[in-house]
């Protein structure tokens, strides 16, 4: 599935993915030591956003929300009111370089060829100044998958496995990788990574 396939696929489901989640989980706690760790007036990019509810309505306000998909920035409107948004695409992030105090990506780099997954990455901690934090999803295991169905559509899902994810971002220049595991927001249990830019 190319990535316009999938943003295709994401305008269809993202409101159904918006009302299936669960307001509450322990991946919230992440949240708060990402805040305590940042400095004064941060910039925070919560890369593939979607509908804002679960991680970019809990960052500082003016963080910056990117979603390829229309319909999740939509309901981002209403969800995270204090944030911006821009349509984009997370392999061509809308920022400049070395200005981001932190990154943030749940459940989204796995939409992507794992081909490609390198090249977020290194878009990630371009955008990133030095000393700059990554917290995001971890795949448990390597897969490439259709998922007929799922959330009423199909959906594409892509990862090289867990520890090949890890070599990827400190090949892309994050170290201090900690892994952590939460709830995520559909109620299952996901490891979590923070690492430094």
């Amino acid at each position: 599935m190319d990535r316009q396939d999938v943003r295709r696929q994401w305008e269809r489901v993202s409101e159904t993915y918006a009302d299936r989640r669960d307001p509450d989980g322990s991946d919230a706690d992440l949240l708060d030591d990402l805040r305590e760790r940042l400095p004064a007036d941060p910039l925070v990019v919560d890369a593939g956003c979607g509908d804002g509810a679960r991680t970019l309505s809990n960052l500082p306000d003016g963080s910056l929300g990117v979603d390829f998909a229309r319909e999740g920035l939509e309901l981002a409107t209403e969800r995270a009111p204090g944030a911006r948004l821009a349509q984009a695409d997370m392999l061509r992030l809308p920022v400049r370089a070395s200005v981001a105090d932190a990154v943030t990506a749940y459940h989204a780099v796995f939409h992507v060829d794992r081909e490609r997954q390198p090249d977020v990455y290194e878009e990630f901690a371009r955008v990133l100044k030095p000393g700059g934090l990554l917290l995001m999803t971890l795949p448990g295991g390597r897969y490439e998958t259709v998922r007929q169905g799922w959330m009423g559509g199909s959906m594409f899902f892509s990862a090289p496995g867990r520890e090949r994810t890890l070599e990827q971002l400190r090949a892309a220049g994050f170290d201090s990788l900690e892994t952590t595991t939460a709830t995520d927001p559909l109620g299952s249990s996901t490891e979590f990574v923070f690492a430094e830019r």
